[in-house]
């Protein structure tokens, strides 16, 4: 069965355009003045070239947008910075963060625990609490989400802007039967008749490999396993046809088996809805398998920028270099080492001067305690837009192995 019912934003289904449902003029409205707000940002698929089509051999998109045309913006961060006051002093989660996802992307952002990955996805969906300090823009198609008012934000999310959240198990309300959790979804933003909204969940949840579906719009959360109910997760993601797909940690939990399967089902998902995905993970391994471009977080800012391939094998900046030399090789047979990071991530209410890394990194110098590095151009050829935040990242261009500067006292020291 595939996705066919989009009605019509802004009329109930069959209703005449003199009928209660009706948005008014400015776009803004509501179900018989009482119901939730419904805002007009576009029909589903307006505008979408196939710019990254599925290519599952390379595990990437090789698609173009036309002849000369990119494909466009469809979300646009600027200098993002998040702090929340706490009684030990204020904790800068975010320092100036700044990407951007086209239609149809995946990009990958990875990083440690507590680099920042998820409070900035958080932002962008409006789900920080209110305690939070938000600074820079968020801009959904040209269109700053921070100056919103919430009620507009509210009509944004789980509209557009779709999320798959990081523990299947709790995400679910436990009380709730499965299709009235995602029908839900669609009475939240769609003008339908609850009818239409169960066949719409009864499509998503055949579309994500759900046996039985219609069936199983009658079961509770606790009669499905976490790979299940991650795949209802990712249903209620793209129900009403979003233009992006936050995925934080979307396989957390779930065994290698079942992480293969989630992660080749958000991909297929993808690609039926015409979405672009926002993949927060810490898995570099599935960020290479199905990433345009990544994103490589540390301390609450991005450290290197680029596409996939150039990131893994033209690194520049030595901490994504110790996250690959942390990585065990299945063609090793246990006879290598692995290379970890010394050494803890910086206080994020206390942050050393200088470098961030600098107290963990093999090629800290004078420089990088005097001055934080910017984002700057590395020279890559084959990718202009490759761009790392690090005063040496010439010395990472001028050896075959970056990893190698994190070589372990058992294996000498690097030749």
């Amino acid at each position: 069965m595939t996705p066919s019912l989009w009605p019509r934003r802004g009329s109930r289904s069959g209703s005449g355009p003199d009928s209660p449902g009706q948005l008014g003029a400015d776009g803004t409205g509501d179900r018989d003045g009482t119901g939730p707000e419904v805002l007009d940002f576009g029909p589903p698929g307006r505008g979408r070239d196939d710019a990254f089509g599925p290519d599952r051999a390379a595990g990437r998109g090789t698609g173009g947008a036309g002849p000369g045309a990119p494909p466009a913006e469809v979300l646009r961060v600027e200098n993002l910075a998040v702090s929340f006051p706490t009684e030990d002093g204020t904790v800068r989660a975010v320092r100036g963060a700044s990407y951007v996802v086209h239609e149809r992307e995946v990009l990958g952002i990875v990083g440690e625990s507590g680099s920042g990955k998820s409070v900035s996805s958080m932002a962008v969906m409006g789900l920080l609490p209110r305690t939070a300090r938000i600074s820079g823009r968020i801009l959904f198609r040209g269109e700053d989400i921070l100056t919103m008012s919430r009620r507009r934000q509210r009509g944004l999310r789980g509209l557009r802007i779709g999320m798959v959240f990081q523990d299947p198990m709790t995400a679910l309300n436990p009380v709730h039967t499965i299709g009235d959790q995602l029908a839900e979804a669609v009475l939240s933003h769609q003008l339908v008749d609850r009818k239409v909204a169960l066949t719409r969940a009864e499509e998503m949840l055949d579309l994500v490999g759900i046996p039985q579906a219609r069936a199983r719009l009658r079961s509770y959360p606790h009669e499905f396993s976490g790979g299940m109910r991650q795949r209802v997760m990712i249903a209620m993601a793209v129900i009403n046809g979003p233009d992006v797909i936050i995925a934080d940690e979307p396989t957390t939990a779930l065994d290698v088996t079942v992480q293969a399967q989630i992660l080749e089902k958000l991909l297929e998902v993808k690609d039926a809805v015409n979405a672009a995905i926002v993949l927060i993970t810490h898995d570099l391994g599935v960020i290479a398998g199905i990433a345009h471009r990544v994103l490589v977080m540390y301390a609450g800012r991005p450290v290197e920028i680029g596409g996939t391939d150039a990131v893994f094998y033209r690194t520049r900046m030595p901490y994504t270099a110790g996250l690959l030399g942390s990585i065990p090789a299945l063609e090793s047979a246990g006879t290598d080492r692995l290379r970890p990071i010394g050494g803890f991530p910086p206080s994020l209410i206390d942050m050393p001067a200088g470098c961030p890394f600098r107290p963990r990194c093999p090629l800290a110098d004078d420089a990088c305690r005097q001055a934080e590095p910017d984002l700057l151009s590395t020279g890559d050829e084959d990718d202009p837009d490759h761009v790392a935040a690090c005063h040496h990242w010439d010395a990472l261009a001028a050896v075959p192995d970056p990893t190698e500067f994190f070589r372990t006292e058992s294996e000498g020291k690097r030749p």
